[in-house]
């Protein structure tokens, strides 16, 4: 008498890999992830999943956010980690942004028009990404502010869309102003930013 198999329990949510190698997952794709999914993001039609990040990722990601939240004015709002749709096929997910206020609190996605700024915080295994993938598909959106924020020893980067189109006629962004003491801006708001205040 042949024993009964043994039904094992299904494992965890991953993408499909022949779809992944045809590069043809959507935005609609996404809003129909299992609630068991991981954390992931849309680029060229293939899902990435996103790695975990550390406690000193997350506090300075709450820390900025509740202090954008605090001085921006009532026309935007502070968010974390909500996906931003770039094209028909992509979407990132910035650890924090300000978007207009108006948007649906019902929102799991916006759009680059309503995102007015977006920020990364570089861990070590997003480096490049962060540093030369994110800003460019961000100013490639026409998302006008992008800010950079490195670890050890906290120091922020803020960016501006350029007019300068770059040489393969995409457009760039430039630094505007970077500090490990304080962040003074004009742009999206009036910003004066202690970085001790985001700094856990």
């Amino acid at each position: 008498m042949s024993a009964e198999p043994i039904a094992t329990p299904p494992g965890p949510w991953c993408p499909d890999p022949i779809r992944q190698q045809r590069a043809d997952y959507t935005l609609d794709d996404l809003l129909t992830l299992p609630d068991d999914a991981p954390r992931v993001e849309l680029v060229d039609g293939v899902i990435q999943v996103t790695p975990s990040p550390t406690l000193g990722h997350q506090d300075i990601s709450f820390l900025l956010r509740l202090w954008l939240h605090t001085h921006a004015p009532r026309q935007f709002r502070a968010a974390q980690d909500v996906g931003v749709r770039l094209s028909r096929n992509s979407s990132r997910r910035p650890d924090v942004l300000v978007c207009r206020a108006e948007i649906a609190s019902t929102a799991s996605q916006v759009g680059p028009e309503d995102v007015v700024l977006a920020v990364e915080i570089v861990s070590p295994g997003t480096r490049r990404v962060d540093r030369f993938a994110k800003p460019g598909e961000y100013a490639a959106a026409g998302i006008p502010f992008y800010w950079r924020v490195e670890q050890g020893p906290v120091h922020l980067y803020a960016y501006r869309l350029s007019d300068r189109i770059g040489p393969g006629g995409e457009r760039q962004y430039e630094l505007v102003a970077d500090s490990a003491d304080v962040i003074e801006l004009t742009e999206p708001f009036d910003i004066k930013l202690p970085i001790a205040e985001i700094t856990p």
